[in-house]
């Protein structure tokens, strides 16, 4: 057994030590608890013991780590990101800026469709190499744990590609990953007079090949304006309940969909993007077990309305944030980033934005049992940043990345 001490930590924070708290919600969200002057032991690749350095005891450690003026922090959980795709779309981006909406780019062809027609030719080996590049920046971030989609290949062959390169990234990689299936991503342009038969070919072709190669965690539909409808979102998770996948579901982004609540009716993991929330939305997310996650950047570079952030947690509900990491609406998997865009955009306390982006991201991916908190018994994924004077330092200062040291499974990786 290897013990690794981190000692004479400025601030250790994100402390939860009862291990049976899922999530923070409402109030709670505002409560970072924390030691100042403060010590954690690692034990392999988990959390053994912390405290203050006054009651540290004297022992033998293989491995010291000096931490003075730095802070230390669960790493980064990103519950929502679509991480493997085949190209970027700047073009789109001057599109964009030209003024068209995402909903008059998908209409023509581009959006989620534009790397549909991209991805039939990319190569697996070379989808799977820059997405293990992504990877490697992400971490760089802090980022310790990541959801990965599919959703951009539309077609059997395509959707297993994709979720066979998660797969391996998942072998590979010393980061905790989740893999969803989204083949309800967009419809594909030939079937655009044929909604029903593609769903079949949801149905009844692609969710049993990707059951019989073990391919994905969770499936997801987007259920909003032009995507999918709530009856098809409905039919579509009844046949994932078959093959045992739980939802997370793409709700509320364009309208007010009832992405929501067909997300709650089906028990989802997370409810994401939520720009279109009332009363309604709020009140069945009270009922439930389900993870609001709100994806600052994707309202950010679409240049949309802002989810209703205040009025939820206000309300006693919890949040998740992520990057939606994707080439079209959030080109970026910062999750420091996010933390920032929180603070600025929708008025979120540093605090409140650090349980966000850890324990309730962790929740998001089903996880939150073994990451997302400093925890006794938890895996020892961790921040360390540089000297920094506090915790409000690491949105405000926005432009510089505050990560000295990343541990994942207790160990100093390499970003």
């Amino acid at each position: 057994m290897k013990t690794t001490l981190i000692k004479n930590i400025k601030e250790l924070a994100g402390i939860v030590t009862d291990a049976a708290t899922k999530y923070h919600a409402g109030g709670q969200m505002a409560i970072l608890n924390s030691i100042d002057d403060a010590y954690l032991i690692i034990e392999d690749d988990v959390i053994a013991a912390f405290g203050s350095m006054c009651d540290l005891k004297p022992q033998h450690f293989d491995e010291e780590i000096d931490a003075s003026g730095k802070t230390l922090l669960p790493a980064w959980c990103d519950s929502h990101t679509h991480l493997v795709f085949p190209a970027t779309r700047e073009i789109e981006y001057i599109d964009k800026i030209k003024g068209l909406s995402y909903e008059d780019i998908a209409r023509r062809g581009g959006g989620i469709l534009n790397s549909a027609k991209t991805m039939v030719n990319m190569p697996e080996q070379q989808l799977f190499d820059d997405a293990w590049q992504r990877l490697h920046e992400i971490a760089r971030w802090g980022t310790g744990a990541v959801e990965i989609k599919s959703g951009y290949g539309l077609s059997l062959d395509s959707e297993l590609k994709m979720l066979r390169v998660i797969k391996r990234l998942k072998q590979k990689s010393e980061l905790s990953i989740k893999s969803t299936f989204l083949g309800a991503h967009a419809l594909p342009a030939e079937y655009k007079n044929n909604r029903e038969g593609y769903l079949r070919l949801i149905i009844d072709e692609m969710l049993p090949a990707i059951a019989h190669e073990n391919l994905a965690d969770y499936i997801d539909v987007f259920c909003d304006k032009g995507f999918f409808t709530v009856d098809e979102t409905d039919k579509i998770l009844k046949a994932g309940a078959r093959y045992n996948l739980p939802p997370k579901i793409h709700a509320n982004e364009l309208d007010f969909s009832g992405g929501v609540q067909i997300g709650v009716k089906h028990k989802a993991r997370s409810v994401d993007h939520l720009e279109f929330v009332g009363e309604k939305e709020i009140a069945a997310l009270l009922n439930s077990d389900t993870m609001p996650t709100v994806l600052p950047g994707a309202a950010f570079f679409l240049n949309m309305r802002y989810a209703p952030v205040r009025q939820m947690i206000s309300a006693g509900l919890p949040l998740a944030l992520a990057t939606d990491f994707n080439p079209g609406s959030s080109p970026s998997g910062n999750m420091q980033w996010i933390i920032s865009m929180a603070s600025v955009l929708y008025k979120m306390l540093p605090n409140e934005a650090i349980n966000a982006v850890t324990l309730n991201g962790a929740y998001a991916m089903g996880i939150e049992e073994v990451l997302g908190s400093i925890t006794l018994g938890k895996k020892a994924n961790l921040i360390l940043t540089k000297a920094i004077p506090n915790i409000a330092y690491i949105p405000y200062y926005y432009g510089e990345n505050k990560v000295d040291t990343i541990f994942i499974n207790g160990k100093i990786i390499n970003a």
